[in-house]
């Protein structure tokens, strides 16, 4: 197999892992709103109409098939480069690159990880029941009561705890991945790079703080 054609299939998986990256980025900003009605003071009116809508919108359900297929094969294709780009160099550089970038692309399969551990976690909680796999918490008609098992979850420490460590993992996670998915959609531009730079601190931090604000606030009521 030639080398070119490696490295079009390289490049290829990187772009790949880039559009999926940057859509489930997408998809994140939604959820955060959504989870964040779980402080409103209304009984979990909100929360529960938004559950309900999410879970019953046609269109809304396959997007949540792709939504799932996106994670697979983010998942995958992360785990191939990670082990391609450690094959390509097995012997570690003698002098440590110390650049922001550097360092947190050498991290990025650890952070990847962790939040893959909450995702099965989060699965077990409210897909799994949802769908029927397993039993949760019912409601006055039957339905899975996703308001009062959240609140539940994150009145337990523990759990809150594993929230929160989560989240910062993706915070970084997203940091690097938001500049690094421009990058490799050639988007990268000495004019706007520095916007670039910014954005995606600036949401990785919006992301982070608000899924941690959720746990804290139930910790403390």
């Amino acid at each position: 197999m030639s080398n070119s054609f490696l490295n079009y299939a390289s490049i290829t998986k990187k772009i790949s892992m880039s559009i999926l990256g940057l859509f489930l980025v997408s998809f994140l900003a939604v959820h955060l709103v959504i989870n964040l009605m779980l402080l409103l003071n209304d009984g979990g009116e909100s929360f529960r109409a938004a559950a309900e809508f999410m879970g019953t919108n046609p269109i809304i359900k396959i997007f949540e098939v792709v939504l799932f297929a996106a994670f697979i094969v983010h998942i995958a294709l992360g785990i191939i480069l990670y082990f391609q780009n450690k094959a390509a160099r097995p012997v570690a550089y003698q002098k440590a690159n110390v650049s922001e970038s550097a360092f947190m692309s050498k991290y990025m399969i650890h952070t990847g990880i962790i939040v893959f551990i909450f995702l099965i976690l989060h699965f077990i909680h409210f897909y799994f029941v949802k769908v029927g796999l397993i039993s949760g918490l019912m409601d006055a008609h039957g339905h899975p009561d996703f308001y009062n098992s959240s609140i539940a979850l994150f009145k337990q420490p523990l759990y809150s705890i594993i929230y929160l460590i989560a989240f910062l993992a993706l915070g970084f996670h997203l940091n690097h991945a938001i500049q690094s998915g421009f990058q490799s959609l050639g988007l990268e531009h000495a004019k706007y790079t520095g916007f670039v730079k910014l954005f995606s601190t600036l949401y990785a931090l919006i992301i982070t703080l608000g899924f941690s604000i959720i746990p804290i606030y139930f910790l403390l009521a």
